[in-house]
């Protein structure tokens, strides 16, 4: 595709490639094999085929009853493609054959996982397939010691392997029907403990991985993005943690143990951002943990991981760029180094098309059909940011709604930014720049 396609840019191949993984995912989804009743319309094929290959979690049908094990495995490998990235896959295969990888193989590569480098890329690949396989069979392993005394060796297994790709992808696809998700295991720590792990290795991202395992725990010679997104990730967490146990105390809350209440909480916390899990009902929370977590799903994982969201870095940039113009200082500072105007200008631009994206989604959806607005925010939040949580409303929306929907997490996997460079990329530039006229702001 990338040599017969040279006309293409980097940015245009990638969302192309996901386009291509949904289409084939539909069109196996809608065969009979895949339904346990043996039909399903091309809209529900659609939506759950966008919804796993852009690790989502949001379904029309739940996955644990209305697919059958073909349909189910047909998910679970859009989740895994999703997950990694369609060029990661691709480029695997290429190196399984020993096949030669071109400078445009690379260049697209790069862009696919947010790296900064060209060099070095065939290698951190490998590291990325790897580490998967590693954190996806340990995590399986640990969900068994639950799920094989419970359902059975085989099924067991099954659910273990799902369970952990689920996760670790960031997807939040469930097999125990229902549209329960975890509930039932809300106070057990082994499957909360692991899906937890799960998420936020997945959500890291792979540059993170790869300069950890460079630089072990010498953490004073982590680059500046990996300090930023340990950092981040550590507060958002425990401290979303925290918020969600303060606004629940008397509502979901309530007849909950102290273990049970702690294990809610930080799951909930972890798994907002992006993971699209739930061991408690959201449609139960109260307005000020919906709210919580509508931030929490906007902002989502860090870049080059299979976390879905604006990602830490780019609200950790604002965040410092607006405090440093609260102090009227020339430059923002983070970890002894100062960040740059580009990754300004970018985080803002980030920032806003994925919020216009979400409020211009919300409207629309009220548009057309007289729900709860704080209902189609958190939808529309979790759509963008690839989580996957809900209030339970999503089985209930109207086709044109659905649409909208897909719309979303497509531009939220392949990212609001590039989706729109994709479509009005221009190769030349302006020849002269207009001249600067000051305004007053604020």
């Amino acid at each position: 595709m990338i040599r017969s396609h040279m006309k293409f840019s980097n940015l245009q191949i990638v969302a192309l490639g996901y386009f291509c993984v949904i289409l084939m995912g539909t069109l196996l989804l809608l065969l009979p094999i895949s339904t346990k009743n043996g039909t399903t319309s091309v809209l529900e094929a659609l939506f759950t085929a966008v919804s796993a290959s852009c690790v989502t979690g949001l379904v029309v049908q739940d996955t644990g009853t209305h697919w059958t094990i073909f349909g189910q495995i047909v998910i679970l490998i859009l989740i895994q493609i999703g997950g990694l990235g369609f060029m990661t896959i691709s480029l695997s295969f290429l190196l399984l054959m020993r096949r030669r990888i071109g400078l445009r193989y690379r260049e697209v590569m790069v862009e696919s996982i947010n790296s900064t480098q060209i060099g070095g890329i065939i290698r951190l690949t490998r590291k990325i397939l790897w580490g998967t396989l590693i954190f996806e069979t340990l995590g399986a392993v640990l969900l068994a010691i639950r799920f094989v005394p419970q359902f059975g060796l085989g099924k067991g297994l099954y659910f273990s392997v799902f369970h952990a790709i689920s996760a670790f992808c960031n997807a939040g696809f469930d097999l125990f029907g229902g549209y329960q998700s975890i509930v039932a295991y809300a106070d057990d720590a082994l499957v909360n403990m692991t899906l937890m792990g799960l998420i936020t290795i997945g959500g890291l991202g792979f540059l993170v991985w790869d300069d950890i395992l460079q630089k072990k725990l010498r953490v004073h010679h982590y680059r500046l993005q990996t300090k930023i997104v340990l950092s981040t990730s550590l507060v958002l967490t425990f401290g979303g943690g925290l918020l969600l146990l303060l606004m629940e105390r008397n509502n979901l809350s309530i007849g909950m143990n102290t273990s049970e209440k702690i294990w809610t909480s930080l799951f909930q916390s972890c798994t907002a951002r992006t993971a699209g899990f739930n061991s408690v009902d959201p449609a139960a929370m109260t307005g000020g943990s919906k709210l919580l977590m509508m931030l929490l799903m906007f902002i989502g994982g860090s870049p080059g991981s299979t976390a879905g969201g604006i990602k830490t870095t780019t609200f950790i940039v604002i965040l410092m760029y607006t405090l440093a113009g609260v102090r009227h200082e020339k430059g923002a500072n983070i970890f002894g180094r100062r960040l740059g105007q580009e990754e300004l200008h970018k985080a803002i631009y980030v920032f806003f098309v994925n919020l216009t994206f979400v409020l211009l989604g919300s409207l629309a959806i009220c548009c057309v059909q007289e729900i709860d607005m704080t209902d189609v925010l958190f939808e529309a939040f979790s759509a963008m940011g690839t989580v996957g949580i809900t209030t339970g409303i999503t089985r209930d929306l109207v086709p044109l709604s659905q649409c909208i929907l897909i719309f979303l997490m497509y531009c939220g996997r392949v990212g609001s930014i590039s989706f729109a460079v994709a479509l009005m990329e221009r190769k030349a530039t302006p020849p002269v720049t207009l001249p600067v006229e000051k305004i007053t702001i604020g």
